[in-house]
């Protein structure tokens, strides 16, 4: 506590550059001779506060004083600053205040220089807390219900031991265990739906690398494939694909030999291109998608007869 109040008896200096020893006591809820002992404790320390007594004085810190000027650099009080920012952006419980106080100590103004919505774009007000929802799971360490949808068009009700929120090639993951599955597995969070926070709580259990633990699980169902791209397909293929997995062709469009995970979500990613698309290997999943195409103007056809 006497760190703490120590703290913000700097704090408040800084803010308003002379207070009363009355005033100090009220606000901690001590007795002036506690704060007057507390000056002693940080004047020892090297800080240059100094008290005048009698009408007009009061306790004050040497003009020009920054805190910590000698222990962080200019930079480095910048890179606090940034921290505290993102962290606040995340709705962090208190980090506006914190943020606040600490750029003050600094003497420095803080710049918006980032936002971040989690959420996708158009997203109602719900879809906008669900980050926050599953962060207050993983700090009171609660299990979570929802339902899923993977990639090959089933849905599961789970019940799931929130861990960690990832980001990984354009999109976030939940990281948990899944009660169900009775194992560790990673939920896209576009595919999570009624989210709902149990009061079953859990004790933590020992973890292993989330992302490589995924990555694994993919690369063991996945095969080597090679597409060609058209130009006009070039944002796309910046987007979701890594530079040393793209060759630009004479005509301007693009190959790409990358490893798929198979299933009915290779199918409709492949299709998402529509016209973009101009070669797919091997050839047994271009017959696929061709045949996909005829059920699909098939199924067009029905519907518009």
């Amino acid at each position: 506590m006497t760190i703490s109040r120590n703290f913000e008896i700097i704090y408040l200096l800084l803010d308003r550059k002379v207070v009363t020893a009355k005033e100090f006591a009220e606000h901690f809820e001590v007795s002036t001779r506690t704060i007057y002992r507390d000056v002693d404790v940080l004047s020892g320390a090297g800080i240059p506060i100094y008290a005048n007594k009698g009408r007009g004085g009061g306790i004050s810190l040497l003009e020009g004083y920054t805190f910590n000027a000698s222990m962080l650099t200019s930079d480095e009080q910048v890179d606090i600053l940034v921290g505290l920012q993102t962290l606040a952006i995340t709705d962090f419980p208190n980090t506006d205040l914190i943020l606040k106080k600490v750029a003050r100590l600094f003497k420095k103004e803080t710049v918006n220089w980032i936002d971040v919505d989690f959420s996708p774009w158009g997203s109602g007000e719900k879809k906008k807390q669900l980050f926050t929802l599953l962060r207050n799971a993983m700090i009171q360490q609660l299990v979570i219900q929802f339902r899923y949808f993977n990639s090959q068009g089933e849905q599961t009700l789970r019940e799931v031991e929130p861990i960690q929120l990832l980001f990984k090639q354009n999109a976030w993951y939940l990281s948990g265990y899944c009660l169900w599955r009775k194992d560790y597995r990673i939920f896209k969070i576009s595919r999570m739906d009624q989210v709902c926070v149990s009061n079953q709580t859990f004790t933590l259990r020992p973890t292993a690398d989330a992302i490589k633990n995924a990555e694994k699980q993919v690369g063991e169902s996945s095969i080597p494939m090679r597409i060609r791209i058209a130009s006009q397909g070039a944002y796309r293929v910046f987007d979701e694909f890594d530079d040393h997995m793209i060759t630009k062709n004479k005509d301007g469009s693009y190959t790409i030999v990358a490893n798929f995970p198979v299933g009915t979500w290779l199918d409709s990613y492949l299709l998402s291109f529509g016209t973009l698309i101009e070669e797919v290997h091997p050839v047994y999943l271009r017959e696929r998608l061709v045949k996909k195409l005829e059920e699909l103007k098939h199924n067009l056809e029905i519907n518009t007869s």
